[in-house]
């Protein structure tokens, strides 16, 4: 199980964006270490939702020649259904670039893919994130994993109440909610080829 938690702060709310800029992009010193990883969230039309699924298991692999995939999750419940999150590494924008070029021109993923699940996709939404500077991205110790590590929806719940209790938690959230204008929290369902489970 996986539960993603994000949030917009009011200083990046606050930024103006061109209207053609459909995908948020890290600034600051973390984006000149090179390494950052794509959040690409699909929704999907309810009926092709399946369809999709099957024909991305059958066909990722040709996908994942091109670059690390880490981790691929339909959404369980916590905003919109039927809907997929999907985490690719790039060692820099060069290389997404590149990618991007090669998949353009790869004519089995485009014939045996994508032009079969574009008509299936309503929305796309790419993020381009970073790692905070203490932290690793590694495989947890059991098939489970979120991005808050618990072992059921339960124990997740049980943790949250005992955080609520550390007067540390609660003074962090104190002096952070001020600058936070939305949050959302959904729960992932690992696909069957998703490396993170």
């Amino acid at each position: 199980m996986l539960v993603l938690r994000s949030g917009l702060t009011k200083a990046l709310a606050s930024r103006t964006l061109a209207p053609q800029v459909c995908s948020s992009f890290a600034t600051g010193p973390r984006q000149y270490d090179g390494t950052f990883y794509e959040f690409r969230t699909y929704y999907l039309k309810p009926s092709n939702m399946n369809a999709f699924m099957e024909n991305l298991k059958k066909n990722i692999h040709l996908r994942t020649s091109y670059s690390e995939l880490v981790g691929f999750w339909s959404v369980e419940f916590g905003g919109r259904t039927n809907k997929v999150f999907h985490i690719w590494k790039y060692d820099n924008f060069a290389h997404r670039a590149e990618v991007r070029k090669a998949l353009a021109n790869c004519k089995e993923w485009q014939e045996q893919s994508i032009i079969p699940n574009l008509a299936r996709i309503d929305k796309q939404e790419t993020e381009i994130t970073y790692l905070i500077p203490w932290s690793k991205l590694e495989k947890p110790p059991k098939e489970v994993h979120v991005l808050w590590w618990n072992e059921s929806a339960d124990s997740r719940a049980a943790g949250r109440h005992k955080s609520h209790e550390d007067p540390r938690v609660v003074a962090a959230v104190r002096e952070s909610v001020n600058y936070l204008v939305s949050q959302q929290n959904m729960l992932l369902i690992p696909a069957s080829f998703s490396p993170l489970k």
